[in-house]
């Protein structure tokens, strides 16, 4: 699960971050408004966790922008604006919850698994590749420390097959069988170019060749 957190307090920031890392959450966090409605007109997020009284831009004023734009992302406001009028304001302008300061990190955590289960977000598809690379098999979403890079469909599929195939050696044909099923198959130059690919993503070790044989990834 990827989640943007706007917050402009670098102590609370610190401490959302870790706390949900420790979940396997993918947490991009931002310290004012300008750079968060930037990064999110150009990156995919599941969810957004924003403070409302931030530099630049208001977390009131960004979700209105977003949602504005037709970006539907679930948002949690987090913020110290707690009378009715202020939770009132923030679920007009698209909120899905409204969580007041201060509040305990398991009560965040809840909230985020409501969140989960209301827009059906399944971290099942996602598997460590190390401690900083996630792999994103039903979005063929790759997540490198704190980027991410969308695979082709075929790119997807291939890094997925290798990587429930761990320390296992694979042959060229079990390849093809098992991707290109139903397609047109492949020459060896396409299988060596996906290999390539990979490479070039999680470094030359990632992948083994045995010659005349097959692949092993690491």
């Amino acid at each position: 699960m990827k989640i943007l957190l706007l917050e402009d307090d670098p102590l609370l920031s610190e401490i959302i971050v870790e706390h949900l890392e420790y979940y396997n959450y993918t947490v991009i966090p931002i310290f004012n408004g300008i750079e968060a409605e930037n990064i999110l007109f150009k990156e995919q997020f599941d969810l957004l966790l924003l403070d409302v009284n931030v530099p630049t831009i208001s977390g009131f004023e960004l979700l209105k922008n977003l949602r504005q734009a037709g970006n539907e992302t679930p948002a949690i406001f987090i913020t110290s604006m707690n009378s009715s009028k202020d939770v009132l304001e923030g679920f007009e302008l698209g909120a899905n919850d409204y969580l007041k300061k201060p509040f305990e990190m398991i009560e965040l955590k809840a909230r985020i698994d409501n969140i989960k289960r209301h827009f059906k977000i399944d971290d099942s598809s996602l598997i460590e590749i190390s401690n900083d690379i996630f792999y994103n098999c039903s979005k063929h979403i790759l997540h490198i420390n704190k980027s991410q890079l969308t695979l082709s469909k075929k790119e997807g599929e291939f890094l997925s097959y290798l990587l429930h195939n761990r320390q296992r050696l694979i042959s060229s044909n079990e390849l093809i069988n098992n991707i290109w099923a139903y397609d047109s198959a492949p020459t060896s130059a396409t299988i060596r170019s996906y290999i390539k690919k990979i490479r070039q993503l999680l470094g030359e070790e990632s992948i083994q060749t045995i010659r005349g044989i097959g692949y092993v990834f690491n």
